[in-house]
């Protein structure tokens, strides 16, 4: 089942995504970026973005997120202990409805590099390799540029 979040669920996902975002970063990004992925971090980050956030549930249970920020599908992550279990697609095709209907043609997303389980992922559902991508992000007050590749896909005719 898929709901927008609330404030009450925001401790869930800064858990899953801490948790899947280590099992599929490290090694594909700065060294720095990957130490300043704390799960203080994330549970910092978490509380801001309830609006843009849509979870999954198995069971009564948050398993899964995405957020939308503009044309991006900023993040989509799922509970590791559940890849490959379906969580993921329709979550994705939430996001691609959330752009469309905001009124973007075009929806992206950055992929890092060396990620190929998410890329596969990714295409399977559509989406296509429009190039690299060097994405800046900000770790415990650091700038780090994370090499990325830009994914996107129509989502309006």
């Amino acid at each position: 089942m898929l709901r927008p979040a609330v404030p009450d669920d925001m401790a869930t996902v800064a858990d899953i995504w801490h948790r899947a975002w280590h099992v599929s970063h490290p090694g594909h990004v700065p060294d720095g970026l990957t130490a300043g992925r704390t799960l203080a971090a994330f549970h910092e980050r978490t509380p801001s973005r309830t609006a843009d956030t849509t979870v999954a549930e198995v069971a009564g249970r948050v398993v899964g997120f995405a957020m939308v920020s503009g044309d991006e599908l900023e993040q989509i992550f799922v509970d590791p202990d559940l890849h490959g279990s379906g969580v993921a697609a329709p979550l994705l095709a939430d996001g691609e409805r959330r752009i469309a209907e905001a009124g973007y043609d075009v929806a992206w997303l950055a992929v890092v590099v060396g990620n190929d389980r998410a890329r596969r992922f990714y295409e399977k559902h559509g989406w296509y390799d429009a190039g690299d991508l060097p994405y800046h992000v900000t770790a415990q007050g650091e700038q780090f540029i994370s090499p990325c590749r830009r994914y996107e896909k129509r989502v309006r005719p």
